[in-house]
């Protein structure tokens, strides 16, 4: 009877470190952190922020929820994660782009076709956004002011240089910074938030490549029309 007790105690001990290894481990924390991330980032573009639950959350980065809770204090402390995840990512990749020594027409061009893939590798990140705004309108939104300061500014200022090098050189026409550079990237972003409707409208998938590569050199096109001056270099059937 005492072998068999403790038989047992030790297969039930087995059975709760195996389900706690699979479940996330603090010894893993970058592993663990990121897993949490991403399922986040899925569940805040389905769900949205009040719609959004954590233990969902958990069981899809297979960790325990004590862990979540661990490396984020609460679901808004997770969302704001997110938030720094999507807009973080995508000013890294754009500014790196914006530093480089180029052309105004070939920066602007370069920045445009950056900011574009990074959407295309990363669908989910334009539900987000969009919800953030959304939420923003209806609502406090106590991560907006962060957002706009950390992110949105410096991307703006940057561009908005741009745009009055290229004027000086002749190379833009003179455009308000403030019409054009939400224009530019509302050409760049609605495609990826009407996904959905292309779908049923088309029959076909608009997130497949060709259609990407399409949408891509067509939004290229556009903003080559609406900002220089002289022969559009994208007319001609070229690609930058």
């Amino acid at each position: 009877m005492y072998y068999l007790t403790n038989r047992l105690i030790n297969v039930m001990v087995m059975k709760t470190t195996l389900a706690k290894s699979r479940l996330g481990s603090r010894r893993r924390p970058e592993q663990s952190r990121s897993a949490i991330l991403h399922a986040a980032v899925r569940e805040f573009s389905r769900e949205g922020v009040g719609g959004a639950r954590t233990d969902a959350i958990a069981r899809a980065a297979r960790v325990n929820k004590a862990l979540l809770y661990y490396y984020y204090k609460d679901k808004d402390a997770l969302y704001g994660a997110v938030l720094d995840e999507v807009f973080g990512g995508l000013t890294k990749a754009v500014l790196e782009v914006l530093s480089r020594e180029l052309p105004p027409r070939e920066k602007i061009l370069a920045y445009a076709g950056a900011h574009f893939d990074y959407i295309a590798g990363h669908p989910l990140y334009p539900r987000v956004v969009q919800g953030e705004m959304m939420h923003a309108g209806r609502a406090a939104a106590p991560h907006l002011c962060r957002i706009v300061k950390q992110y949105f500014r410096p991307l703006f200022a940057r561009l908005a240089a741009l745009l009055a090098e290229g004027s000086a050189s002749g190379e833009f026409r003179a455009v308000d910074p403030l019409q054009f550079i939400p224009s530019m990237i509302s050409v760049i972003i609605f495609y990826f938030t009407s996904a959905p409707v292309m779908r049923v409208m088309t029959g076909e998938d608009p997130m497949s490549p060709e259609r990407l590569s399409a949408r891509r050199a067509a939004v290229l096109d556009f903003i080559s029309a609406a900002l220089f001056r002289g022969e559009n270099p994208l007319s001609r059937g070229g690609q930058e």
